[in-house]
């Protein structure tokens, strides 16, 4: 008896254009709210077209036979951050109405903690909605890191940049690209990096309060982003034959 090997895409493809209405939907209310110009309109929609076609893709390598209730939520995350990206465009000709901005980010990051738990509660984890979830806050981080440079100066803009500069070292050296093991602490100052960049575009501290603020965010994240780096170079140099055969061999197979 023949087994039917055929994956239909539709329905996980569906649901990945629905959330690209979705954020069109949400730039269309933001642009009746607040007036958003050309800027915001052009980056918003194409964060809301470079989204559905980079996720289509992935989708259709993965073969996942469900979207899945986690891959909605980050879905719905993405779509907020869409919006910020358009606020934090048009606030290059004036001031973004700053309650609206900081309203998205924060539910964008509070529903940050969300997809992960539902994922692991109905079992539906996958390396697809991880690296979803990853790419998704990085660059929420690094639109946040752009907003607030505006006022406390490009500086800011290494904590946007800092996990692209790492993918990019990857390519050129591949020690970069192995499995981290997992950490509480890595995890704990990601989520830092959102929470005291809103702090800071808010507008709630003084300016120098404000750039202490990001000055420790982005302390935090050079000690974490150094410290996953010499555990990978510590690690390659085991795997090249500093470290006895049985051990080699153990970590060679985590790669």
């Amino acid at each position: 008896m023949a087994l039917n090997n055929t994956y239909d895409a539709r329905p996980v493809q569906q649901e990945n254009a629905v959330g690209a209405g979705a954020q069109i939907l949400l730039l269309s209310l933001l642009g009746t709210t607040v007036g958003m110009g050309t800027a915001g309109w052009l980056t918003g929609l194409a964060f809301a077209f470079a989204t559905w076609a980079v996720l289509s893709r992935a989708l259709r390598r993965s073969r996942l036979p469900s979207f899945g209730p986690a891959n909605r939520v980050t879905l719905g995350r993405a779509a907020l951050v869409g919006g910020v990206t358009a606020l934090v465009a048009d606030s290059f000709r004036g001031a973004p109405p700053v309650s609206l901005l900081v309203g998205l980010t924060a539910v964008a990051l509070i529903l940050d903690g969300v997809d992960g738990r539902v994922a692991r509660r109905t079992g539906t984890s996958s390396p697809l909605g991880a690296r979803f979830d990853m790419e998704v806050d990085a660059f929420l981080i690094l639109v946040l890191s752009v907003y607030v440079a505006m006022d406390l100066g490009p500086w800011v803009l290494l904590i946007g940049g800092m996990r692209y500069v790492f993918a990019a070292a990857a390519r050129v050296w591949p020690w970069l690209t192995a499995p981290l093991p997992p950490s509480t602490a890595r995890k704990t100052v990601a989520a830092l990096q959102g929470v005291l960049l809103l702090l800071a575009g808010a507008g709630l501290l003084p300016r120098m309060a404000n750039a202490g603020v990001v000055l420790a965010a982005l302390g935090l994240l050079v000690w974490s982003f150094g410290r996953d780096v010499l555990w990978l170079w510590r690690r390659t140099s085991r795997v090249r034959g500093d470290a006895p055969a049985g051990v080699v061999r153990e970590l060679a197979a985590q790669r």
